[in-house]
């Protein structure tokens, strides 16, 4: 099987793994949908005493919530996805078998996190977004390039959430046990990629500083392509600028880890 095969059938393994949940993903959609509503009125309340905060009016407001719970199991901004395995599997030494795989490990988990994202794009991301449309007026586009220029920068996104997860996952080479940095990243993956609010909200250099980290590349990044509110190109450059440093950033941590570090478990 040739490489480009192999990493596509790991993929598709992956969407197929999640496919089988289907139990977790009706109760993850209704999740999402009952999220979505309780902080789309509590936006309403908020927009209504300052209208057009952070740049955004009512409806864009609105718009971002249900990209949020759009996003939510696509980014990986309030749950698990492969690191908790990975982690595991280092815990317990079978991250050698993976080791001596004709693979590599990086491309591995990434090809078979993709597949779990962009099943998580179709079985919990759609669903939440039709029902804020149909409940609330969203400032959704009619031109089908902004929809395409948003599925790429949530394919971007998609890619960079994955590349910090992977680095938080090597680190349990180190730490035994990737629990804690694991709630701290997710700690700080839902306060920066502006889950609970838009990056534009924040103040002064905390705004700008939380702009220039990966994690707005995972939310505000797609959800302000989608609104128009910024420009494609440059867009998908942070994104993918990113992904690239984190990626790389990864390699290092995986090499300093198979090189110098004995496996967990035996």
């Amino acid at each position: 099987m040739g490489t480009g095969r192999l990493y596509a059938a790991v993929a598709a393994g992956g969407f197929r793994r999640y496919a089988t949940y289907r139990a977790a993903t009706a109760a993850g959609v209704f999740t999402n949908t009952v999220f979505g509503f309780i902080l789309a009125y509590t936006y309403i309340a908020l927009w209504a005493e300052k209208p057009h905060l952070g740049g955004y009016d009512q409806a864009q407001a609105l718009t971002y919530v249900w990209v949020g719970q759009a996003m939510f199991a696509v980014m990986v901004l309030g749950s698990n996805g492969f690191e908790a395995e990975l982690i595991e599997r280092i815990r317990t030494g079978d991250i050698a078998v993976d080791l001596y795989r004709p693979a590599d490990l990086q491309a591995w988990w990434l090809a078979a996190d993709t597949g779990r994202a962009f099943f998580h794009l179709l079985g919990r991301g759609i669903v939440p977004m039709v029902c804020g449309a149909l409940f609330f007026e969203l400032a959704l586009p009619t031109d089908p390039l902004t929809w395409i220029a948003c599925l790429v920068a949530i394919a971007l996104g998609m890619v960079v959430s994955f590349a910090i997860r992977y680095i938080v996952a090597l680190w349990a080479f180190w730490l035994l046990d990737g629990a804690g940095a694991m709630q701290l990243t997710w700690l700080a993956g839902v306060f920066f990629s502006g889950m609970l609010l838009p990056l534009n909200v924040f103040p002064g250099a905390l705004g700008e500083i939380a702009r220039l980290l990966p994690w707005s590349a995972l939310l505000q990044a797609p959800a302000d392509v989608l609104m128009g509110e910024a420009d494609p190109l440059g867009t998908f450059a942070f994104q993918a600028t990113w992904a690239v440093v984190l990626l790389a950033a990864g390699r290092l941590v995986q090499s300093a880890a198979t090189r110098r570090v004995v496996v967990q478990g035996g």
